[in-house]
């Protein structure tokens, strides 16, 4: 299938669409015929892989959601939280889900009438949100509603952001002038322009924002004309939309250091590589298919003598990464292409092993020499030790 690759959506776009559905709901009504609402499914069984496009793509699934006793709420639900996202489309204003869950309550008891499409929980008002921009294929904030993300500390001595703010003007942010502060994109980092004073030869994305700013105090970015990120954790739709940003504006060779274990490939790294799942319409501007994932490998913990330890398989956590990395070498479209089996061979040495490896063991392999992770780091990217 054609993949949809698609561009920044205005508000006008969006109100437009939003008014062609409520209007066909209202004409079905007037003609007694249930309305229907559909959205694409983001589910790993709509989810298509082609390795040409690098990330995943929406099958042609549908959630497809009838006025009846059990789905008339939902489909309530739908309409009034969309006239709020509208709401604040035409004005400007933007909102967390946090804030959007408060908004909702506000309006309810404002005006009893609306009593039945309280939201008990917030859980219940963020799925409504995703089931609209799923329905309109608008991103979140597109809607003017953001999360609370940030596109990952990231340090270098070479990259410059220009940044377009909403009045027109720019601001430009030379990297190497921050001192010891990182520089944080926000939510859009797609407003964002790179440059490069001097020529940049890699960006390293770090799993651990703390081992990242050890590597940039430790002297890694001054003594290696590249850009450092640290991901903190599960890569946020920031961390992966910057990625993608360098990736496309700059075309440096991307690589990712972190631990090796099934929930950082299968999590954080695919998710970094590929988009998920649960994000189909989102993966093309969200996703960073050049990137490589350094290690920590297999075959490292031999060669650097670096301490790993046994999985603990009655610990409940690890119970459900082993059976999710189980699940995705079976059922995961990634995992099961063929240009992803070096990844999905280490996955079954994973679970075959039992056994995992932390990315901070680098440091014990010299204590007495504070650079020598940065040494083995710099020592896989030259001789070509990544997947």
């Amino acid at each position: 299938m054609a993949v949809r690759k698609r561009g920044s959506r205005g508000g006008d776009d969006i109100t437009k669409h939003a008014k062609e559905i409520c209007e066909k709901m209202l004409a079905d009504l007037e003609k007694a015929r249930r309305p229907v609402l559909e959205a694409t499914k983001c589910s790993l069984d709509n989810s298509n892989y082609n390795p040409k496009v690098g990330f995943f793509t929406p099958g042609g699934k549908m959630v497809r959601t009838e006025l009846n006793v059990s789905s008339v709420q939902k489909m309530s639900r739908a309409v009034f939280m969309l006239e709020i996202l509208l709401r604040n489309i035409k004005s400007g204003a933007v909102n967390t889900k946090r804030e959007l869950y408060y908004i909702s309550k506000g309006e309810v008891k404002h005006n009893p009438k609306l009593k039945a499409l309280d939201f008990q929980e917030q859980n219940e008002s963020d799925s409504t949100i995703d089931f609209i921009t799923d329905m309109l294929e608008a991103y979140r904030e597109e809607m003017n509603c953001f999360a609370n993300d940030r596109g990952g500390q990231t340090y270098s001595q070479q990259l410059v952001v220009t940044e377009t703010m909403s009045d027109g003007s720019k601001a430009v942010i030379d990297l190497s002038q921050l001192g010891t502060s990182p520089f944080q994109p926000k939510n859009r980092p797609q407003s964002l322009k790179l440059k490069a004073k001097k020529p940049i030869k890699f960006a390293l994305i770090v799993e651990s924002e703390g081992t990242a700013n050890t590597l940039v105090t430790n002297g890694f970015t001054r003594r290696n004309p590249c850009i450092l990120i640290g991901a903190q954790g599960v890569p946020s739709n920031a961390v992966r939309g910057w990625c993608q940003l360098i990736q496309n504006q700059l075309k440096i060779p991307m690589y990712f250091f972190g631990d090796l274990d099934a929930y950082t490939l299968q999590n954080i790294f695919r998710t970094l590589k590929a988009g998920s799942a649960a994000s189909l319409i989102r993966n093309s501007d969200f996703s960073a298919p050049n990137v490589r994932f350094l290690g920590v490998l297999p075959e490292d913990i031999t060669k650097y003598d670096l301490h790993d330890y046994a999985v603990k398989e009655a610990d409940a956590s690890e119970q459900r990464s082993l059976k999710k990395a189980k699940d995705a070498l079976e059922n995961d479209p990634f995992f099961r292409d063929k240009k992803n089996k070096q990844l999905a061979n280490v996955l079954k040495w994973l679970l075959k092993s039992k056994r995992r490896c932390e990315q901070q063991s680098l440091w014990m392999v010299d204590s007495k020499d504070p650079t020598m992770p940065e040494k083995i780091i710099l020592e896989k990217i030259k001789s070509g030790s990544y997947v």
